[in-house]
């Protein structure tokens, strides 16, 4: 009455074989050798420079508001989590003193 009934894994029915793998051999060919590399740029000549991202005084505005948007939503968070921490201390502050009384 108080022994686990295991139930018994389903035996497979019918013949069972496993899936056919088929290798098929393949031919190695030599490669063509590689053509040569750019040539060097000489040390006179000027490094192309990277594009210079332009900051019109739209684009300052909006990373600068995007900026102070993001620090007030994280702001709120910690602050809303620190009330928390402080109000649950309270109330086991609260229920440990009345135990106390109480005894």
């Amino acid at each position: 009455m108080f022994r686990p009934k295991l139930p018994t894994m389903p035996q497979p029915t019918g013949q069972v074989t496993p899936p056919a793998v088929v290798i098929e051999p393949t031919t190695i060919t030599p490669g063509t050798p590689a053509p040569p590399s750019a040539p060097a740029v000489p040390a006179s000549a000027p490094v192309p420079s990277r594009p210079t991202v332009q900051l019109t005084p739209g684009t300052a505005l909006a990373l600068v508001g995007g900026g102070t948007a993001v620090v007030l939503v994280v702001g709120a968070v910690l602050v809303s989590m620190l009330l928390a921490v402080a109000v649950c201390a309270v109330v086991l502050r609260s229920l440990l003193a009345s135990d106390a009384k109480r005894r």
